[in-house]
This record gives structure tokens, sequence and C-alpha cells, in this order.
């Protein structure tokens, strides 16, 4: 420890820190931790010291009055695809895992990252507007713990490259000297000969890395149809420059090219780097990156659509390109298999989305799409040489190389070998491999985990986490949330439309299905779920909610699940005791899927709630699936319908009678067994629908015999659509069919005025 006295020299300090990168290529850690005013000053300081022009350096902070670039820690995001020399964090105010990843990645190589700190004994002790967002109703900020910035400080004090000022001692605490560390430029990129070459040799000029140049080579696939290529990266390769470099070479030989990626800001340098070779060639015609669209003199062009649209617009384009792929889900991946040709460009270790996640979840998918699949990764960083301290700390801090157990470890796992345990916060600090293990099975299970979640899963009072161990390995994770037990203010609140965070399904049945009880019960909700992928479908997951049942039973009052509906996670979630009670009305912006709620009770109040919301599901969703869920994929309905009161009393049939008069019973015998319409009272035909769809096995039909139930009956789409999508030779066949569906239906449910109705058609 260095005795600066009242004046810390941080000026002599940012210049060292700033010569050694430089010389490296590297980027280095500066922290100074204290008062905030003194803080500031002390960027200040650096800024000089690190004789850094006033047009290359930003601060990310909350305050104002600076000559510099300033950010605010909300919008941290505005740094992505962008470089600076230096970048001041101002972590007092609104501090956040996600702005420290956001910055950290902004740095360019001989750059500094300052970290403005309180105290680095007291931070964990601190509350912000963070915290705020933490303590979900009905906890406070009192009970939010101070974890995260605990281990947080813990890897500042040891990390290489990281120099650490005290400046309420005036001292400091780590000059951060640091020059063992690997670094080496890159290797040069090459420039394929011209006859096995079919990009401009511009656009091969334009790479920085050997590693770039071969994957914009791989990149020349897209030239052809049935063809995908799987870029992979850590951050900072290049490998949205290489995608745009493709994407602009492709244009400028007259192709379509589709850019999609979860946000436009996502797609920013591939347009910038797409712009920039077609102006190069002298081929560009229009347009601009800023306006995420490039018109090129061939009549080629480069185009952003967002995720939910990329599929259909690339069907009738040439090619398209993904980026951030491991940050979209799964069925919005498939859906860009539409496109002639497509690159998926993905991060592998990064907060954009889990790279890894991406080829568990997706890569088998399209090795079977009958395409040729070609590969690259790049793995030398363009920004910064290799083994920069900056990023090692990163990673490590904000654990974004997360992994789970290696697949030989655990590939002996079955139900009957694991053990079942709660991992508290407590014990993923004091067990770094259990923590990483833990946490890289939860970036698995979603396709947007992110720095921040690290954090609530240490801090945040509502979380709580459950894990099956084989041999010590975790194997499968469910991630919890409590919900409900809220006071009558709350609750009313809700009510009259004021969102509380944290309690998705009281908020959902408070605010829009106006059921003011809602927010009575416990619950908890199963965040996440996530079995490794070595021994996936093998009960793993059931087993896992088996004991959160068995373990909750007498502490809550239900367990629920919110996800983007598919037919798969429906029936999954139907075979382990949840029923469906609220089908969303509007897609997902990202995912493009509408959301199901599900339930499974655990006391009398939570089979109330249960019942009560299946009963009024029950009631709207005929009239829904013809209007707002018109589009619901059928088979998604009728999954959701399938597990609507799941779990119930099996002696409970009333639930599914439909109820129809002795004139409907008519009607419906009329169109089934003789010459009767449909069309008399679709009505009676929509409620003897919901009674199958709802218990499916009291009644034979075919999958596609219920899937003309929900296009016709329910969603009223036009015969001519229904026939052409269900494969019916014509609309009269389509009519046939679905008399011949309802069939069963009456033998089934009919009374007896129904039966007598039959016989005078048989």
């Amino acid at each position: 420890m260095t005795e600066l006295g009242d004046d810390p020299d941080v000026e002599a300090l940012a210049a060292a820190r700033r010569e050694e990168a430089l010389a490296t290529n590297q980027r280095r850690l500066l922290v100074l931790a204290g008062d905030r005013d003194a803080g500031i000053d002390a960027a200040f300081d650096a800024v000089r010291g690190a004789d850094v022009p006033d047009d290359e350096v930003t601060f990310v902070t909350a305050r104002e009055g600076f000559r510099f670039h300033r950010v605010e820690p909300k919008r941290a995001s505005s740094l992505l695809g962008t470089t600076r020399t230096l970048v001041v964090l101002d972590a007092h105010e609104d501090f956040s895992a996600n702005a420290l990843g956001r910055v950290a990645g902004a740095v360019d190589g001989g750059g500094l990252l300052v970290l403005l700190a309180p105290s680095l004994d007291e931070w964990s002790a601190r509350r912000d507007a963070f915290d705020e967002r933490l303590a979900v109703p009905p906890f406070s900020v009192a009970d939010v713990t101070g974890r995260f910035r605990g281990r947080l400080v813990s890897t500042l004090r040891d990390h290489p490259g990281v120099a650490l000022v005290d400046l309420d001692s005036g001292t400091v605490e780590r000059d951060g000297a640091y020059r063992q560390g690997i670094s080496f430029d890159a290797a040069p990129p090459r420039i394929p000969r011209e006859k096995n070459r079919r990009f401009p040799r511009r656009a091969y000029e334009d790479c920085l890395t050997a590693d770039q140049s071969a994957a914009l080579a791989a990149l020349e696939a897209l030239a052809e149809p049935d063809t995908a290529v799987v870029v992979e990266a850590d951050r900072g390769r290049g490998k949205s420059s290489a995608a745009g470099l493709a994407a602009g070479s492709l244009a400028a030989e007259g192709a379509d090219v589709v850019v999609t990626a979860p946000g436009k800001r996502n797609a920013a340098e591939v347009f910038a780097r797409a712009e920039r070779l077609l102006s190069e060639l002298g081929a560009l015609r229009g347009g601009g990156a800023d306006d995420f669209d490039l018109a090129a003199e061939s009549g080629g062009r480069v185009r952003y659509v967002s995720p939910t649209e990329a599929g259909a617009a690339a069907a009738d384009a040439d090619a398209l390109v993904v980026d951030e792929a491991a940050a979209l889900p799964v069925r919005l991946l498939e859906s860009f298999l539409a496109a002639p040709a497509v690159a998926f460009c993905t991060t592998v270790r990064g907060y954009e989305g889990a790279g890894r996640g991406f080829a568990v979840r997706f890569r088998d998918r399209l090795d079977d799409a009958d395409r040729e699949v070609t590969d690259a990764r790049l793995d030398d960083p363009i920004r910064y040489a290799a083994g920069d301290p900056v990023e090692s700390w990163t990673f490590r801090a904000l654990l974004l190389d997360a992994r789970p157990p290696v697949d030989q470890l655990v590939a002996d796992a079955t139900p009957d070998t694991v053990s079942y345990r709660a991992l508290s916060p407590d014990d993923l600090l004091a067990d770094e491999h259990l923590l990483r293990e833990a946490f890289g099975l939860l970036v698995l299970a979603h396709y947007r985990t992110e720095p921040d979640d690290l954090a609530r899963l240490l801090d945040a009072p509502n979380l709580t986490l459950r894990a099956l161990t084989h041999e010590g390995r975790v194997v499968s994770v469910a991630l919890l949330a409590r919900e409900g037990g809220l006071d009558a203010d709350t609750r009313r609140h809700m009510y009259d439309g004021g969102r509380i965070r944290g309690n998705m399904l009281p908020d959902v049945f408070t605010s829009q299905l106006r059921d003011e009880a809602a927010g009575v019960p416990v619950g908890y909700r199963v965040m996440r779920i996530a079995t490794h992928h070595a021994v996936r479908s093998s009960g793993l997951g059931s087993r896992l909610l088996s004991e959160v049942r068995d373990e909750f039973a007498g502490d809550a009052d239900y367990l629920g699940v919110g996800f983007g509906a598919t037919p798969e996670l429906l029936s999954f979630w139907r075979d382990n005791g949840y029923g469906t009670v609220h089908l969303s009305t509007t897609r997902n912006d990202t995912s493009g899927e509408y959301s199901a709620l599900m339930m499974r009770p655990l006391s009398p109040a939570g089979r109330d709630l249960r019942d009560r919301h299946a009963e009024w599901f029950l009631g709207r969703v005929g009239d829904v699936l013809g209007d707002a869920l018109s589009d619901l994929d059928a088979d998604v309905a009728r999954a959701a319908l399938a597990a609507v009161d799941a779990g119930a009393d099996p002696s409970a049939d009333a639930a599914f009678s439909p109820g129809l008069s002795e004139y409907e019973w008519r009607v419906v015998v009329g169109a089934s067994y003789g010459p009767g319409l449909y069309t008399t009272a679709p009505g009676a035909f929509r409620r003897l629908g919901l009674a199958h769809l709802t218990n499916p096995d009291r009644a034979s039909l075919t999958p596609r015999e219920e899937r003309l139930l929900v296009r016709k009956v329910f969603q009223m789409r036009p015969w001519d659509a229904v026939a052409d999508e269900l494969d019916f030779h014509s609309t009269a066949g389509a009519m046939r069919a679905l008399g011949d569906a309802y069939e069963p239906l009456v033998d089934e449910y009919g009374t007896d005025a129904a039966r007598e109705e039959r016989e005078r058609f048989r």
C-alpha cells in the first residue's frame, strides 16, 4: 500500500497505467473509491494523467455539468458498438451489473476504465436505485442484500491489472501494474486468391485479423441457396464487422440481404461496415447505416427487419444475417430457416446472450434442416490484445464465462442418482464452482440472461434457487420467485392500473383479469428451470418440480409459471400438474410468442384462485380465439386447452359439460349425422368443441380434426384457408370433415334428446 497523503497523485498513477496499456494494446482498470465528489475530481486527474483528448472520454453518471460526453447509467447500452479511449463509470448512484458490462466493452485497447465507487468496505451495505428495483413487494429495500457488490469488491482487490485508490485514506491499495499477461498482435488478415474468392478484395482488406478474414470467407457460402453459416466469437472479436462486410459484398452483387437482431442497435456495426464497403466500392446508391437500409447500384439491398418479421421477409430475399442470434428464442431461430441462405452470428460469452445456449438449444435443429452448414470461430481480439485483464475481470466478476459441468461428469445422472438441495446465496458465494455451475445452467435456460440476473440471484429477497446434484455436480436448477401476500393498498394500486414489480401472476390476475383478491395468496413462480443438456429428457426436470412441490406444500398456496407458449412446453407443465389459467392476447416483441400462465395449487386458497381463473379462462377463450388470438398456432391452442384444470379432481367432469339446449343439440346432430349446417348455431359447436379440447381423452379425435375445430370453429378462418392449411382437397371436403369430427362428440356428450335425434339419421 502506498501512502499518497492528502492529495493522492491519481494523475501519475493513471499516466503509468495508460503507458502500460498502450505498450501492451490492452486495457487497465482504475478504481477510485471513497467520497463521490472527491472521486469525480480524481477522475478529472485521471483524464489528465492518461493524456486522452476530451472527445475520446465518456462519463457514465447521473451527475450533469461535464465537458465530456456523458451518458446516463440507464442508457449505458447506447455505448454498444462504440469504442472510447477512457470511460468513467460512476457507481455511486443507480449502479448495475449490466451497466458495468456494457461500459467495459466500450473501452478500446490502450485505454482505461475508471470506476468511481463508494468506500469498498462500505459498498456492500449501501443501497441505490438498482436495489429499489430488487425490492419487489411485499419486500422493502431493507430486505435486499449486498452480496453481489461484496463479491465484486473481492475481485477488485485481487485481480491483475486493477489499480485501486482509497480516496478517504489517501492511499493506493494496489498500483495495478501488470505486464505478465499475453500480449501479441493478432495474425494479419489473409486475402484469398482471386480464383478462390467471390467477395471483393476490398472486403478482405477491411478485415483486421486472420480470424476475421476466415469468417468472411466462410460467409461467402451465403451466395448459394440451401446454406447456413454459424459464426461464434467472444465480444470484441469482429464478428459483426465480418457480417457487415459479407452483407455489403452480397448487396454489391445485386442480392437482397435481410439483417435482423434483438434490436436495431445490435445491428449497428453490421450496417456501418456494409455502408463503408459499398462506399469504397463506389456501389452505394442510397440510404445509410443510420437508416438501417442500404441500396446498391446493382439493385442489391441491405435492410433491417425485426426478428418477429424477419423469417417471412427473408423467404423472399436472397440471404438473411442474424446478429446476436443467442439472444433470440429457438422458435424465431427456426423461422429464419425459411431464408434461402442464413448466417447466425452469436456471442459465446457476453450479456447479449450465451453462445453455448444457442449451440445446445438450436444447433441440432439446424443440422437437421437439410442445409450445408459452415462454421467459423473468431478468437483473436480486435479492439485490444489477448490476455487483456479488463476482459478477464469482467468475465470473472459478471460470470460471463459461467458454464455447467462438463458432460462426462453428469452423463450418468438419473432421477434415482440425484440429490435435491436448496442453493442459498451464501452457499453460492462460499463455493465458486457451485455458483458457476448453477448460473451456467440458468444462462442456458433463457435466451436473454444478463449480468443483472447474477445480482438478482445473490441479492433479491424474493428469489430462491433449488437444484438437483449428481455426485456433487449441478444437473438441474429451478429459480423461484415468491409472489403474492400483498396488502390491501398494494392490491388496490394494481387493480387501479399500477404496476407491481416481481409479481407476474398477481399482477396479470388483478390488473388485466380484474381479480382484486388475487394478490392475497402466496405463490412461488418458476422463473426458470434448466437441466444439463447431457441428461435432458431423462425425467430430471420433473423430479425437480416434484421436490419443489413437496417442499413448498406447507409454506405457499400455489406454484405458478409463465412462458412463451409452445405445444411442447405446455405439455411438459401439464404433465407436472400445472393447469392453464391465461393466454396473453399480444405477442412478446422479442420471442413473437403468446405467453401462457399456468398454476398448480398447494392449498385450498391456491385451489380457489386456480379454479376461478380456469373457469374465467374457459368462459372467455372461445371469444378470444376468434379475435385477439385468431392467429394463435392451432397446436398451441390445443395444448393450452388440454392443460386447463390439470391436476384437478378427475371426477369433476361437470366443469367440461357443454351445456347445450335441446334445440342446439338438434342442430349439432343434424350437421354431424344429417344434412344440417354448422353455420346455423356456431356457438353450440364452439361450446361442444371446448368440452372436448379441455378433456381430449373422453372422445377420440385425430390431431388434424382437433386443428380443424380450432381453425374453423374457434378462430373462424375462411373455409378455403382452412382447407389449404390442413391439406383438404376442397372446401367441401373440409366441411364434411368438420361434421365427421363432431360425431364422436355427440356420442360422448349428447343428451337423451341428442341420441334420439341421432337415431333418425342412422
